[in-house]
């Protein structure tokens, strides 16, 4: 088994999630980098390593099981465990998303990879995970996820979502059922949000870098053992449900 702390980010390839890998790798830690399109994950484990990150490829669909199980086997035969699981891999599943116009197709496709995929890929990585004398989970929320924001008035939260914005309630759901779950185990799983960042989910439209949205997914992928389970957090603190 390595001896260096193994950490795996889904959606690795650009934007958050590349910049994800790299605080992570800037710890010393060894770093996967899924990615569905395996070109782009080869370059960018490639900028990573010239960065001094300590990256390998992990070819990733999170919506397709046999993708999922063969990224468990590289994991499994690299390093033989896995310390820390972020799940940032996210779409918009496009437009229009007005509950009364949107195509019932996009709403699937934001849950698939949103949700299910977090599902599909968390419990593949499970027994590697158990194996890690601190592993940790990180699900990449989002607070127009927030069920209390959507629903004060005149709070920020973006445009009107029937897709997009429930598949991140939806997965903050899923992650206290799985805290709940995991209750008497090690593991620590919560939900972050980055924050409005510019990358092309937004067409660059956000007002902070992928750099600092990476930083909530580093805090919480480092929690030390006593550190909270099945919360929902900013780089200002809690974040209300």
């Amino acid at each position: 088994m390595s001896e260096k702390t193994i950490a795996l980010v889904t959606g690795a390839n650009k934007g958050i999630g590349q910049e994800i890998a790299a605080g992570l790798g800037a710890l010393g830690w060894s770093v996967g980098i899924g990615a569905r399109d395996e070109k782009r994950g080869e370059t960018a484990v490639e900028k990573l390593r010239a960065a001094g990150v300590d990256a390998f490829g992990v070819p990733l669909d999170v919506t397709d099981d046999t993708s999922v199980a063969a990224a468990v086997a590289l994991i499994e035969e690299r390093a033989g465990r896995l310390d820390v699981l972020v799940n940032n891999a996210g779409v918009t599943g496009g437009l229009p998303q007005e509950p009364t116009l949107v195509d019932p197709a996009t709403v699937r496709t934001a849950v698939e990879t949103n949700v299910i995929g977090v599902i599909r890929v968390t419990n593949a990585m499970l027994p590697l995970l158990r194996r890690s004398a601190s592993p940790r989970i990180v699900n990449m929320s989002s607070t127009v996820g927030s069920l209390t924001r959507q629903s004060t008035p005149g709070a920020e939260t973006g445009p009107i979502s029937a897709a997009y914005a429930p598949s991140k309630t939806f997965l903050n759901a899923v992650t206290v059922q799985y805290a709940k779950e995991l209750s008497d185990t090690n593991i620590l799983i919560n939900a972050g949000c980055p924050g409005y960042c510019a990358t092309d989910l937004n067409g660059f439209r956000g007002v902070r870098t992928p750099e600092q949205g990476a930083a909530i997914a580093i805090r919480l992928a480092t929690l030390p053992d006593d550190g909270p389970t099945g919360g929902f957090f900013d780089d200002a603190g809690v974040v209300p449900w």
